[in-house]
């Protein structure tokens, strides 16, 4: 994975796109899976809310 794909620049300021991990702290980031994030590393995964 590029680290232009994981951060957005506006002008000056740097944002990430995705969340770290609660598990494993700063510096690992959740992977979007449409329906849910995931760690890569531990495993964690937390479910997205449907909009029904």
């Amino acid at each position: 994975m590029k680290i232009s794909s994981v951060y957005q620049v506006d002008g000056d300021k740097l944002t990430r796109k995705n969340s770290f991990c609660p598990r494993c702290s700063n510096g690992v980031f959740m992977a979007d899976h449409g329906d849910r994030y995931a760690c890569g590393k531990c495993g964690y995964t937390e479910m997205k809310k449907s909009k029904n």
